[in-house]
């Protein structure tokens, strides 16, 4: 065990003590309810949410938070990363491994060290972050080790939001308002994706925001056809269309929206987006606590198979949202979803359609589930706007 560091200036734990207590605390519930002696969260965005840090130096091999009830979460990380997880994160017990074969090996440390080595331990098998030979490595270490699939735990405790959370994302909102603003008032004849995007980075730094980049997409034209399109020195000309996705970014929050735009007319990108606002506010119409996701792709999958368009939609209605953006594992909604709704859980619905001629146009809500129905986060319309 490795002791604490002192303070680092220019790095920042995004969340107070008692709000990463309250997170431990649901998963301890959590794992209790489902019979589990041990839980090694190794997705970036749990160990983001549950620790603060952001867990990218476990590109190198997995970063797992073991957690045992009885014991404080212990995070098995890379030597040479220690410095920045203690500075980023609430995590107090840290063990370390310095060589790719090490990390089984101290793992398997932790848990003979709380007498769980033989019990029911679970493992995030359905994300990122945990290869095949991971598993099989561990349980080389820990051949009595009973593995259980736990993947639905800890995004089913992050979908519902702390009023920390909600203060992040309305904050993150306002950002990617400035973003929106930018791109609309950027649009004219000649004009690239790249300049657009830097119009954008620069306003949003200008207001003291930042961007979520991994996720910043901006198409015109015949680019409009490339899903998730990374801006290119690539102009918009009259009578073209073009989209963006972006997300405005607080304490590890990403808030993403879909807006379109058409540079003089055309009539396809006005006909497909027309179809997507009335799919979109049909979704957002059946958003309500209680309600499963499933309900909810339903409303949008309706009105986009009664319409000309019938394959246009090829992709879910949307998806919960909380650190780096999303993820794999996040509660979605798409068709046979069981997952029901909850008052404090947010979700993105992009709604982006494919014409006859394969572009692809489209706006969405970055939504916060209430008792009664939803609230629409942005104060930008997803009405398609003309340049």
């Amino acid at each position: 065990m490795t002791t604490k560091t002192g303070s680092i200036p220019f790095t920042g734990i995004p969340f107070p003590n008692d709000e990463y207590h309250r997170r431990c605390e649901k998963v301890f519930k959590a794992m209790e309810r489902d019979g589990l002696d041990a839980l090694l969260v190794t997705s970036h965005n749990h160990l983001r949410y549950l620790t603060g840090y952001s867990g990218y130096g476990g590109y190198f091999m997995p970063f797992p938070l073991v957690m045992v009830t009885g014991h404080a979460p212990t995070y098995v990380v890379r030597e040479y990363e220690e410095t920045g997880v203690r500075a980023d994160s609430c995590i107090e017990e840290i063990v370390t491994y310095t060589h790719q074969p090490d990390w089984a090996r101290a793992t398997a440390d932790v848990l003979r060290r709380y007498g769980v080595a033989n019990k029911r331990v679970g493992l995030q098998l359905d994300l990122w972050n945990l290869a095949p030979k991971d598993v099989a490595d561990l349980q080389a270490q820990l051949p009595l080790m009973k593995i259980v699939d736990a993947s639905r735990l800890v995004p089913k405790i992050a979908a519902v939001k702390s009023d920390l959370e909600l203060k992040a994302i309305r904050e993150a909102m306002g950002y990617t308002d400035i973003a929106i603003r930018t791109f609309q008032s950027s649009i004219h004849s000649g004009v690239t994706e790249q300049e657009v995007g830097n119009a954008i980075a620069h306003e949003v730094a200008k207001s003291g925001g930042a961007l979520w980049t991994p996720s910043t997409n901006i198409m015109f034209g015949e680019r409009t056809k490339v899903p998730h399109g990374v801006p290119m020195p690539h102009p918009i000309n009259k009578n073209e269309p073009a989209m963006i996705e972006v997300g405005g970014t607080k304490s590890g929050y990403a808030v993403g929206i879909v807006r379109s735009a058409v540079l003089g007319r055309h009539h396809e990108a006005e006909a497909v987006h027309a179809l997507a606002v009335e799919a979109l506010e049909a979704a957002c119409a059946v958003i309500k606590a209680g309600a499963t996701a499933s309900s909810i792709d339903a409303a949008a999958r309706k009105v986009v198979a009664r319409s000309q368009l019938p394959r246009g939609m090829r992709h879910r209605a949307g998806y919960h949202t909380g650190p780096n953006w999303g993820g794999r594992g996040n509660l979605s909604l798409e068709p046979e979803s069981p997952d029901v709704l909850e008052t404090n859980m947010t979700f993105h619905l992009p709604i982006i359609l494919f014409g006859d001629s394969d572009i692809m146009i489209g706006c969405s809500e970055h939504v916060l589930v209430t008792d009664t129905g939803c609230e629409i986060l942005a104060k930008t319309p997803h009405t398609l706007h003309f340049a």
